[in-house]
């Protein structure tokens, strides 16, 4: 669809391909929005009013009399949510060529003539060759490593040489050999020296704490009053009642109206199938959507965790990591299993422990199953078994 500007001909033709099966305009600017979703690759440079912008997204909140909406970021760092035909994507893009296509549907010009302060730069701009580069890693496709330059907001696909291992999340330090354009996407070919990670330095916003009231000890089940008490629950007793939480889940392409559309689900039944490769690539395509999905990181750990634990190990990791960006260093409060938002975290948590048990840290698995019972005291994954035969020295078995 990309190049020159297109005849009016070939936009209503354009037009008719995006609205074919929508009827009424609300039909037809979702379907706009979805042409916008699968077409163009977000953060997307754009000039509004003249001036360079990064597009984060364009969507559409069921008001069709202000239409599509695009949420940017200006070049002070300010973000706002405007008009999205106030757009103009660089000439010859397919962003260009669907706005215009969006703008003839509007019945307004297609390609208004708005003065240019500035060129942005360019993604392959923003790299110097003659130096080391940074990038956020966000998904794992194939040989090719989807990238987004420390930051910047802008996305890249990197083509590392030589040996190489990365997961998404972490940061890598690439040596650049050569950089191009391929269909309007920028690529960059180089080797990765050095993988770290550091969850500040991702710019993420931490995953939002809803409060769920007060959880007492005195309340909850012990055991038979006859039985000696669990030396694990003694302590949290003792500290009395404590906050509940439930941690805000993230899953980019889940629809909350039909059940059948949650990518986690479809990956493990693909997994079920026999087919890894497609059930890791589509957790990888949540990743690259939103790092902030912990579901994907447990699930594609727990893909990893029989034959690789060294490759297990650090997917939990992450998935940790990125939760505790929410709970910060004094959290004291209960994340209970009861509310299914918190079970990604808690997944990663034990899969976490479960490695680190393997690798006979039993110090180190004896704080993470420590803290599994502090945050659910429910144990409704069996972090007091774990618990128990760590303590006693016991070696983890394939059975566990």
């Amino acid at each position: 669809m990309a190049g020159d500007k297109k005849s009016e001909e070939e936009l209503n033709d354009l037009v008719d391909q995006i609205v074919v099966d929508a009827d009424g305009d609300d039909e037809q600017l979702w379907a706009f929005r979805q042409a916008f979703d699968d077409e163009i690759a977000m953060p997307a440079d754009a000039f509004v009013l003249g001036e360079p912008a990064t597009i984060l997204e364009i969507d559409y909140d069921g008001n069709e009399r202000r239409g599509l909406t695009a949420k940017l970021r200006r070049e002070d760092g300010s973000e706002h949510v405007l008009s999205a035909s106030d757009l103009i994507f660089p000439e010859g893009s397919k962003g260009a060529d669907y706005m215009a296509a969006y703008r003839t549907w509007l019945g307004v010009d297609p390609y208004p003539h708005v003065p240019l302060t500035k060129k942005p730069k360019a993604v392959e701009d923003e790299i110097d060759m003659s130096k080391d580069v940074e990038l956020i890693v966000l998904a794992l496709k194939g040989n090719a490593v989807s990238c987004r330059i420390l930051g910047k907001e802008h996305v890249l696909t990197l083509r590392p040489s030589g040996a190489w291992e990365t997961m998404p999340g972490e940061i890598v330090k690439v040596l650049p050999r050569r950089k191009w354009r391929y269909g309007g996407r920028p690529y960059l070919a180089g080797e990765i020296k050095a993988s770290r990670t550091d969850m500040p330095a991702l710019g993420l916003t931490p995953l939002k704490l809803h409060e769920m009231g007060m959880w007492d000890p005195k309340e909850h089940y012990w055991g038979e009053p006859d039985e000696p008490m669990e030396p694990w629950a003694k302590p949290i007793i003792k500290r009395g009642p404590r906050p509940e939480y439930e941690m805000e889940q993230v899953l980019p392409g889940e629809d909350p109206d039909n059940p059948d559309t949650d990518p986690i689900l479809e990956a493990v039944d693909m997994k079920a199938t026999g087919n890894l490769r497609k059930a890791r690539r589509m957790l990888m395509d949540v990743l690259a959507a939103d790092l902030r999905c912990l579901d994907a990181h447990a699930h594609l750990g727990n893909f990893a965790f029989p034959r690789n634990p060294d490759t297990a190990v650090r997917h939990y990791d992450i998935g940790v990591k990125i939760g505790e960006l929410s709970l910060g260093k004094d959290f004291n409060g209960l994340l209970p299993w009861g509310c299914i938002d918190n079970r990604p975290f808690l997944r990663c948590l034990h899969g976490y422990g479960l490695c680190l048990w393997r690798f006979c840290r039993m110090r180190d698995a004896e704080k993470v199953f420590t803290r599994m019972l502090w945050l659910n005291p429910t144990d409704n994954q069996g972090a007091r078994f774990n618990l128990y035969d760590v303590k006693e020295g016991k070696a983890w078995h394939e059975e566990e």
